[in-house]
């Protein structure tokens, strides 16, 4: 009887995939998409080589009201904090003994602008006020300009260009600035722009725009108006008709609310209807609009729903925390608020949920949210206030390395971690969209180590405990059955104790005609 023979050929292939460090792709379509982009990435840091779980955020100050203005205010050597909400202003600057400077306004939506040594602030229905040290002592008062028909109450954003104070006019296309360079009270001069923007609408936002990185003589002065309409002047004495020059008035997406614009490396972000907008990127000073691409554009469907729906409601902001290298920008959806977050180094998106947060500040190089009763800081601690951190992460589609059908066996995403956590991780196969629970770390003691429970060994392995070791990357194969062409893994932690790091997924599969 002659033997059969054994085909010992190994039909097992091996794949390394990179964690989703390109980062949120909602632009691309999932068959295109790269493979090292993100379908859903939720409190995780996109970074050079891995993602991040974010940290999480702790009470700095219970305040009893919510709080729509954080602001920062250097003088000398040592910075201040100020917390505006429900009508008052506090010093906040040592989370032990919080002072009420000022009470009875009817508005807490502040603009603010340092100069001089002084903290100059407008919301547009109240009287502008000033914040300084005098004798050693935090102090706020009354502004004290003056001005032909100037009503200081409709004062409602204020910027510094080339050592004046410009200052926009609520409900219109009028601003004033100071008639003497270095002012910082006397008379302010108004300058109509209604001739020059054909669009109407109001003025929002007065920006110094430079295009080499610093500030200087050859900066250009960007008024921003509700329309989308900028108009861009050069000069620094809009009395001088010798020093006062208009470039040009260009045409780009209606900008969002008063803090529509965040000044970064010398140039201009502007929160709009289509996005982040760079005014780099929106204007030309030789042919407007000829290249109106977003900072934002690969998250451009996330921003268009966003804005259609909420960009007549409070909250919307931008700000740059330098120490973990993104940019954040606050956005209101519905009842409460999600965070667009990109790591400026690389423009890699993602997005941070379960932070419910009216306004966003910078002190002492920390980030610190106002919330509906006080002010948290932010990036501290492994929780949200002791609540779990949900992260989830669906990467892109990826045919592994092969076009051909395949019947994935094994996955292993390497990962790293300060303690044992919870892990749910499975493959989605052509572009189905299956969903399974978070698993939580919540009582260690329901965690089951690898050489105690295989995965083999259970029901239903989705949603196992993840052991890892701890401080040092984890390599574990786990089994993951799953047949089709392209895999998207699906990576969730709900944890409120651990820093995970994720850097790549290995996956071993079959191929051919007789996996089925």
């Amino acid at each position: 009887m002659l033997q059969r023979p054994i085909n010992r050929h190994n039909k097992s292939q091996n794949y390394i995939l990179s964690a989703p460090i390109g980062g949120l792709n909602v632009r691309d379509s999932l068959d295109t998409m790269p493979e090292t982009d993100a379908i859903v990435m939720d409190n995780y840091l996109p970074q050079e080589t891995k993602i991040i779980l974010r940290k999480g955020y702790v009470p700095y100050v219970e305040l009893g009201t919510k709080i729509e203005t954080l602001m920062n205010y250097n003088y000398e050597e040592k910075e201040y904090f100020l917390a505006c909400g429900g009508g008052k202003i506090w010093n906040i600057s040592s989370r032990h003994s919080t002072v009420l400077l000022k009470e009875g306004f009817s508005v807490s939506d502040w603009q603010s602008c340092q100069f001089k040594d002084r903290l100059f602030l407008v919301n547009g229905s109240d009287a502008p006020q000033v914040f300084y040290i005098k004798d050693n002592v935090p102090t706020i008062e009354d502004c004290v300009f003056e001005g032909d028909n100037l009503i200081l109450s409709k004062l409602i954003n204020v910027s510094l260009i080339k050592q004046r104070l410009f200052f926009v006019e609520k409900g219109t296309l009028k601003f004033w600035y100071t008639s003497e360079v270095g002012n910082i009270q006397g008379t302010l001069i108004k300058f109509d722009l209604s001739t020059i923007m054909r669009h109407g609408g109001r003025l929002l936002a007065i920006c110094s725009w430079t295009q080499d990185g610093g500030h200087g003589i050859d900066d250009l002065t960007a008024f921003i108006s509700s329309e989308g309409e900028v108009a861009v002047y050069s000069g620094s004495d809009p009395s001088n008709i010798n020093d006062w020059s208009l470039r040009g008035v260009y045409k780009m997406s209606k900008p969002i609310g008063y803090r529509c614009a965040m000044q970064y490396q010398g140039d201009v972000v502007i929160i709009s209807e289509d996005g982040y907008i760079p005014l780099s990127r929106a204007l030309s000073l030789d042919k407007a609009n000829s290249s109106q691409i977003a900072f934002s554009d690969k998250i451009r469907g996330l921003v268009l729903n966003r804005t259609l729906h909420g960009k007549y409601k409070r909250g919307w902001q931008s700000i740059i925390y330098g120490r973990m290298g993104y940019a954040l920008f606050n956005v209101p959806t519905s009842e409460q608020f999600e965070q667009h977050v990109v790591n400026v180094n690389s423009g890699a998106w993602c997005r941070f949920t379960n932070i419910r947060s009216h306004s966003w500040g910078m002190f002492e190089d920390r980030l610190y949210f106002g919330s509906d009763t006080g002010v948290f800081l932010f990036d501290e601690g492994y929780s949200d206030n002791k609540t779990p951190i949900c992260g989830v992460v669906e990467q892109a589609y990826s045919s592994l390395g092969s076009s051909n059908l395949k019947k994935i066996q094994l996955i292993n995403p390497r990962t790293k971690a300060s303690t044992k956590f919870a892990l749910v991780v499975y493959t989605n196969m052509d572009f189905e969209e299956r969903q399974f629970d978070y698993a939580a770390n919540i009582d260690r003691t329901v965690l089951s180590k690898w050489n105690n429970l295989k995965w083999s060994s259970l029901s239903n392995p989705i949603g196992t405990k993840w052991a890892t070791l701890k401080g040092k990357i984890q390599s574990q194969w786990i089994a993951n059955s799953a047949t089709g062409f392209k895999a998207s893994v699906v990576f969730k932690t709900k944890t409120r104790g651990n820093l995970i790091e994720w850097y790549d997924t290995g996956f071993r599969y079959e191929q051919g005609n007789s996996i089925l």
